[in-house]
């Protein structure tokens, strides 16, 4: 599937079916306590031993993970490699521990797949370090919902404007930071129900398939919504699928995007911060009706918001 599908299905099901994605809700926040990964020796021969701790629990494909490591001396950097893509960490103040946000995508396979770290002590030694982490199967639902035509079969000129559209999300998706810029812990950006959850397979009009790679809260027109986290505005503006859309960059390759707004209230290249207004909630491009779509994207792969939102974070 090409970006701008990708992107397209984050649109909303309505708010009808809470009975239904109530139980996916209860899926995706299962307990998320710290779970320690037992160390073995570095390959680079250093003393002591590497300790790694993740969050969540019962790490499953679509889920986000926060890596906790403790190397065995303190280091001037630290990097990673999992899942074919880069790990970008920050020490603690105190330069003893290292976090870095990682992702596992809708489509991972279960299995174990090896973190691979790289880290240069104080004193300019190079160390290294590899551990197997467990990726489970999650469960995920199917639906089917209605929407305009034109969201399905879209005319020549709605066809111009989607692949406009597809080269702003590319530019746009390109741009990794490594730097972190988040904060602590993630927050939801409304006080309101989930009408739909993360991994919901969907037909549109009885044809058209995709994945709901997002979170949608149930809130009226108008209601304001905030950031989850602080960054930087990546993206502010109107587009055929998301409607008007703003997407924060939180570095260490993660994103945080907010669709079907009515109004956008933050430009591009703004520094925000955690629970600062960005826009208000509306029902513009692909939804059913007002709503708000909150999506997580890492290098590329999209994550469940909901477990985002449920970890601990310093």
């Amino acid at each position: 599937m090409g970006s701008s599908s990708t992107i397209s299905s984050f649109s909303l099901v309505g708010c009808r079916g809470l009975a239904l994605v109530f139980v996916g809700v209860l899926f995706s926040l299962l307990p998320l306590r710290a779970i320690e990964v037992p160390g073995s020796p570095a390959k680079s021969g250093a003393g002591g031993s590497w300790s790694i701790t993740l969050q969540p629990v019962g790490l499953i494909n679509g889920s986000p993970v926060v890596f906790r490591v403790t190397p065995p001396e303190r280091l001037k950097s630290l990097s990673g490699k999992w899942l074919e893509h880069e790990v970008f960490f920050s020490a603690d103040p105190q330069g003893k521990v290292w976090y870095g946000i990682a992702g596992a995508s809708l489509e991972t396979r279960p299995g174990k797949y090896p973190l691979e770290l790289k880290g240069v002590s104080a004193s300019g030694k190079d160390l290294s370090f590899e551990k197997p982490i467990a990726v489970g199967k999650g469960k995920y639902h199917s639906i089917a919902a209605s929407v305009p035509k034109q969201y399905t079969e879209p005319n020549p000129e709605q066809l111009q404007k989607i692949s406009q559209d597809k080269a702003i999300k590319q530019q746009a998706f390109s741009h990794v930071t490594p730097e972190r810029e988040w904060t602590g812990s993630f927050h939801a950006p409304v006080k309101a129900e989930i009408s739909d959850v993360f991994g919901t397979s969907r037909t549109f009009n009885g044809k058209t398939q995709s994945v709901h790679e997002g979170l949608d809260y149930a809130v009226s027109e108008g209601t304001p919504v905030a950031a989850l986290n602080s960054g930087t505005v990546l993206l502010a503006q109107q587009l055929f699928f998301e409607g008007n859309c703003v997407v924060l960059d939180h570095g260490q390759g993660l994103l945080t995007l907010y669709m079907h707004l009515s109004k956008i209230e933050v430009k591009e290249g703004e520094h925000v911060t955690g629970g600062q207004k960005i826009g208000v909630s509306g029902g513009t491009g692909r939804a059913t009706g007002p709503h708000l779509h909150v999506a997580v994207r890492w290098e590329g792969v999209y994550l469940n918001p909901a477990t985002l939102l449920s970890l601990q974070l310093p």
